[in-house]
């Protein structure tokens, strides 16, 4: 069982590599922030399965609940973080679009 998790786990990570190119060349930041988010998903399911890896911790106590814990934390930072990103976004996009708003309307009241 552990083999399964160990193969998952690298097929995962290659699989962050293709989000890694769209982080760095996306063509838009809403592409970028979308890119980041999926790779702290993946990168949260990757904290699960080295849980289930190192199972057995000092004293034959199970050392899964504390990665599933550092998993749930990593994963609400995630959310957290592209929500954040993704309102800074929305009120860059509008206060530039209200500024190109005010110049069309001086253009226009000087004609």
């Amino acid at each position: 069982m552990e083999q399964f998790f160990i193969i998952a786990g690298v097929l995962l990570l290659l699989l962050m590599l293709p989000v890694f190119y769209c982080v760095f060349r996306g063509p838009t930041a809403i592409d970028r922030i979308v890119g980041i988010n999926v790779i702290g998903t993946k990168t949260t399911v990757l904290l699960i399965f080295i849980g289930t890896i190192f199972q057995r911790g000092d004293h034959g106590h199970s050392q899964v609940h504390m990665f599933v814990d550092f998993a749930l934390a990593y994963a609400l930072l995630n959310f957290i973080g592209s929500l954040v990103a993704s309102r800074y976004i929305h009120k860059v996009r509008i206060r530039k679009s209200d500024e190109a708003c005010t110049e069309n309307l001086g253009e226009d009241s000087q004609a």
